[in-house]
């Protein structure tokens, strides 16, 4: 089971005692900071629960799946997700 953007303001705005509304600005908000801070190659980190950070990919030769040609992938970046500590316990 998945939680979409409504749940997750939903679950918020209950556990702040807050307003949907209110909550629903602050999920804007975290991403809007977040996606800022990785685009600029700052590493996000919230202690317990994950860091996010851009990492460089190298070039490299792919090959095309439906033909099978061999291409050429240039460098470029990705992002790297981790799961901290209590997010990893709660997981077992």
């Amino acid at each position: 089971m998945a939680i979409n953007r409504s749940d997750l303001v939903a679950a918020l705005a209950a556990k702040a005692n807050t307003s949907k509304s209110d909550a629903d600005a602050i999920v804007a908000a975290f991403s809007d900071v977040l996606i800022d801070a990785v685009g600029k190659g700052e590493k996000v980190q919230i202690p317990g629960i994950l860091s996010v950070e851009r990492v460089k990919r190298s070039a490299r030769t792919g090959r095309n799946p439906a033909t099978g040609e061999t291409l050429h992938i240039p460098e470029g970046f990705g992002v790297k997700v981790s799961a901290g500590s209590k997010l990893k316990a709660a997981a077992k």
